[in-house]
């Protein structure tokens, strides 16, 4: 049997919860570099302070290059990347962006829609040949983002700390996560980042200061915390520092544990985490992460982890599995 199981129907452009991961897959330790590495920098060959991914159907990898104010698209196999939002400078025109921290492909495959956080707002700029942005969403201080099979867009506000669901073209949304202040206790979020969203519309949240993963039902006014909650540390029932996440058919949650260098895997249920890469200690070796920020599946099951520090995007190939 392969290590990836793929669903019977592919849409474009791919939702993460439409990859069936076999629950004993592994992947190749050394990572290749599919963006960036070239020190930090605004050539078209580089990154600066890289934040979101975004892995579209045909391998195409959106990143929102903090730093540099603009969304860079790579297309596989390339050694440059190009353009697609902002790189005017930092600023507030509709031509710009400052401080981009997420951005996604609409599920038409129209738009791309980028987490603006120095303008507090949400932009989408049009995927092929766009020059300039719409405002969707104003006033957030919007960093993680994620679309539902519907259409509708989610957002995390991390100083209001909620988690809002928007139909586009509502310009208030409801809150489906968080919404109490920041806090501890299990109906508020602590520090809120990146936001992913199952088939049954359960939202699950990385809480950075907090190290822990929060899962909100649909409806629900308190998240269950299922993974993470046991201090800070890197043992395996420890995480320190959660942004990206991502959860697959089995319910399997996969984070970035973002100052232990590595990426973690926690089955439905399992007391502890498996090391799935990183974790040889802060580096840029091929095996090795410095603050890896988001990640992202291709159809394939291959594994794309933004290595903030690091300046680059690496890919980690599946392995086939028998079992």
């Amino acid at each position: 049997m392969n290590g990836c199981i793929f669903s019977a129907e592919i849409r474009t452009p791919l939702h993460p919860s439409w990859i069936n991961i076999h629950p004993n897959a592994t992947w190749i330790q050394n990572g290749l570099t599919v963006a960036g590495e070239n020190e930090s920098g605004n050539g078209t060959n580089q990154l600066n302070s890289p934040c979101g991914l975004y892995v579209y159907d045909d391998q195409t990898v959106y990143i929102a290059d903090q730093l540099n104010n603009r969304i860079m698209k790579w297309k596989y196999g390339t050694t440059n990347g190009q353009v697609v939002a902002g790189g005017n400078g930092k600023g507030n025109g509709t031509n710009q962006l400052s401080s981009p921290r997420d951005v996604i492909v609409d599920t038409e495959g129209k738009w791309i829609i980028i987490s603006d956080r120095g303008n507090k707002r949400v932009v989408r700029w049009l995927r092929q040949n766009g020059i300039s942005g719409e405002i969707i969403i104003a006033n957030i201080y919007c960093i993680g983002l994620t679309m539902d099979e519907n259409g509708f867009l989610y957002v995390v506000d991390n100083v209001e700390s909620e988690v809002r669901r928007y139909r586009i073209g509502d310009t208030e949304g409801k809150v489906v996560a968080g919404g109490n202040v920041n806090g501890n206790p299990f109906y508020q979020l602590f520090d809120p980042h990146y936001v992913f969203v199952d088939r049954n519309h359960s939202v699950y949240v990385s809480e950075f200061l907090s190290s822990r993963v929060s899962k909100w039902e649909e409806g629900a006014e308190e998240g269950i915390v299922i993974i993470g909650n046991q201090g800070i540390g890197n043992n395996l029932t420890q995480l320190y520092g959660t942004v990206g996440v991502i959860v697959d058919q089995l319910g399997t949650v996969y984070v970035t544990d973002v100052n232990n260098h590595r990426i973690m895997r926690w089955p439905t249920g399992a007391i502890q985490g498996t090391i799935i890469v990183g974790g040889n200690g802060q580096g840029k070796q091929s095996n090795q992460l410095y603050y890896p920020y988001d990640l992202s599946f291709d159809r394939y099951g291959n594994l794309y982890v933004v290595d903030f520090g690091n300046n680059r995007v690496q890919k980690f190939l599946i392995e086939q599995t028998t079992n």
